[in-house]
């Protein structure tokens, strides 16, 4: 039996951990969730549901406290953090966005396993939290980092030449002309089904910028060997390429509970997490370069990664407040990634080498945000 802590217990991630928690009742128990707190309803269930004696909400708390007698209900900006470090076998970080470094943190400094779908944490920290974790330690969840890690048990670390992220090419892959587009077209993922900042994150491709920056981390590799393609599918989620001309790819249909239950019940696979590929019927999978005009993000995010420091800090936090300018209907689709680039412009020079703790990414991402509202106001109409 394996206790669990699901950070961002609400969000897509979340729910469809404990979905596999559930099926299995068995193998995990469920010892904290978290969440932001904006539907107390689910997370009153979700605690009542798995019986959890920890709740940690950042809005709402009196309504979760009233409706959970006897549970521990934490509250506040580091609801999270607190939840994160209670002793267990495995956090299951899936809150979205840079909100998500505290408890990465928290999570590693407790000892905990970190089944790690958010992405932002080694986006911002990279080095402060690699230089925490101890070997094998962190098990990704992100369906492309599950699948370099599976892929690359094929051989030794210092046989792989190269890893390849596949990629959607999201809602607009086959789109030149981007102007009108709206938050409900954004939303339209062809093959997956995300959260919303995600989800807009894969039609821009900075969710594949992200990843390219969460590869070097987690995986230890020059951005020279980490590459990105458009593979429409998405059944094949990633590839390591090894020194022999080999390419070992994992392949599975597009469901994030594979890679959840992979990382959570690490280093044994979990039967039946996932619905294999119907080898009974005809498959085309195809593969192709990604177009650096049509997704300047990608060029964008591979710059930051390589100068280091807080600049992919920076990029993080900008897209974070172009985004929700997006949703907000406040900013056209199409000048997402230009927010982007001119907030690393402004700020590139002044990047500090390297964040030394918490409070220095705080700051990067607060200049970041203001930097990108400044923008925001030039491009009002």
């Amino acid at each position: 039996m394996r206790d669990v802590v699901i950070l961002g217990s609400t969000g897509s991630i979340g729910v469809q951990a404990l979905e596999v928690i559930a099926s299995n009742p068995s193998l995990f128990r469920v010892v904290g969730i978290s969440s932001a707190g904006s539907n107390p309803e689910l997370v009153i269930a979700q605690a009542k549901q798995f019986k959890v004696s920890h709740v940690g909400v950042v809005s709402n708390a009196d309504v979760v406290r009233t409706a959970l007698p006897g549970v521990t209900v934490m509250d506040g900006a580091n609801a999270s953090t607190e939840i994160a470090a209670i002793n267990c076998d495995v956090v299951v970080n899936g809150i979205t966005g840079s909100i998500g470094l505290g408890p990465t943190l928290a999570a590693l400094d407790a000892g905990n396993t970190l089944a790690l779908a958010n992405k932002e944490s080694l986006v911002a920290g990279g080095d402060l939290v690699m230089s925490r974790a101890r070997e094998h330690q962190i098990i990704p969840v992100d369906s492309e980092h599950s699948a370099i890690f599976q892929s690359a048990l094929a051989g030794k670390k210092s046989e792989i030449k190269k890893i390849v992220l596949t990629a959607s090419g999201g809602a607009f892959r086959d789109r030149s002309n981007l102007d009108g587009i709206t938050v409900e077209d954004a939303l339209k993922h062809p093959t997956w089904s995300m959260g919303a900042v995600v989800t807009i994150n894969s039609a821009t491709l900075v969710n594949k910028g992200l990843e390219i920056i969460e590869a070097h981390y987690l995986f230890g590799l020059p951005y020279s060997d980490i590459e990105a393609v458009i593979h429409p599918q998405s059944v094949v989620h990633s590839l390591v390429e090894f020194n022999d001309g080999s390419t070992i790819a994992q392949a599975s249909p597009p469901n994030m509970k594979g890679a959840i239950a992979y990382a959570m019940n690490w280093p044994d696979r979990l039967n039946k997490s996932t619905a294999p590929i119907d080898w009974s019927i005809p498959h085309t999978w195809s593969f192709a370069p990604i177009n650096a005009k049509q997704f300047p993000s990608i060029d964008l995010a591979r710059h930051c990664g390589e100068v280091g420091g807080g600049l992919p800090a920076i990029f993080n936090a900008a897209n974070e407040v172009a985004v929700a300018a997006f949703i907000s209907k406040k900013l056209e689709f199409k000048s997402i990634v230009g927010v982007i680039a001119g907030v690393v412009a402004d700020l590139e020079k002044d990047s500090p080498k390297t964040p030394r703790d918490l409070s220095d990414v705080s700051a990067l991402e607060d200049d970041a945000r203001t930097r990108a509202q400044a923008h925001l106001l030039r491009l009002a109409p």
